[in-house]
């Protein structure tokens, strides 16, 4: 599905949870035809993420709103400035304020953590990949948000590639199994699937090695140390493409990328991200 007609689900959602049978603090106090104007005030340092995120949820409201940018996605941002302005109708500004906070304070947080990673990794081969660690239904924004602050977007759900992790080969019966089995289904369905296995010792990088080419793309190496990494790929020499996942963070990410290996994904990207500081604040003369 396009990443509007997502989103549009998303708000769809999001504002019948927030609405409900209507916005009583607006209805009670500001006349249905009443105008205004509102900016996005930065209140943190960071990087910026939801601009246009954030545009979107007006026009979905209001498409009348007149919205101007001052800042765009992926900007350093620092306290003190403006991101945007929003000028019309005062009832869609207030309807959308809080769900326009929310993702960009909540989007803002991760990306800000993930150029922090990302800055880390310049001039090295090896790139940052998210997870499928996210909050649930709001997965499309904190991946997009990944994306934002430079790190590249893994597999978005269960149904865009098959990964073998280690409880599907403990219920297939092992890593053979599992990948001939993988393999058969791609044939069966004719499906557009790739194949990725996650390894859990330097031996299952062999054994994934023998049995997987022309069958596996990618070869996860999950908690292995810096000195293990650099054995395994001593093992796939290039044939397969390489991920190294599993308590890597700001600290040792270096050491990951220094082995070589293709990507790093981490989690944390998204679950130890924190929400940065903004404000939506109405322009009175």
């Amino acid at each position: 599905m396009h990443f509007d007609e997502q989103l549009s689900i998303l708000v769809k959602a999001a504002l019948h949870e927030d609405v409900g049978d209507g916005d009583h603090s607006t209805l009670s106090c500001v006349p249905a035809d009443a105008r205004g104007e509102a900016i996005l005030k930065i209140k943190q340092e960071g990087t910026l993420a939801g601009v246009a995120v954030a545009e979107k949820i007006f026009h979905n409201v209001d498409p009348a709103v007149q919205f101007t940018s001052y800042k765009s996605d992926g900007d350093n941002m620092k306290s003190g400035e403006q991101a945007f302005r929003i000028e019309g109708r005062v009832h869609s500004i207030l309807k959308c304020e809080r769900l326009v906070l929310n993702c960009m304070q909540r989007m803002s947080g991760i990306a800000t953590l993930t150029r922090q990673y990302t800055d880390l990794l310049k001039g090295l081969r090896t790139r940052l990949l998210d997870t499928r660690k996210t909050t649930p239904n709001f997965r499309l924004l904190e991946k997009e948000a990944v994306r934002i602050g430079g790190g590249v977007n893994h597999r978005f759900g269960l149904f865009d590639m098959i990964m073998l992790k280690d409880n599907h080969i403990d219920y297939a019966g092992g890593i053979e199994n599992a990948i001939e089995s993988a393999h058969q289904y791609i044939s069966n369905t004719k499906r557009e699937l790739k194949i990725e296995v996650e390894t859990r010792s330097v031996d299952e990088v062999k054994r994934v090695v023998a049995v997987g080419r022309a069958k596996v793309f990618r070869i996860m190496l999950d908690n292995f140390s810096p000195v293990e990494v650099s054995e395994a790929l001593e093992i796939i020499k290039g044939e397969f493409e390489t991920e190294a996942s599993g308590g890597i963070n700001l600290e040792n990410i270096k050491a990951y990328a220094a082995t070589g290996v293709d990507y790093v994904s981490v989690g944390g990207l998204v679950h130890q991200a924190r929400s940065l500081d903004l404000s939506l604040k109405a322009v009175t003369v």
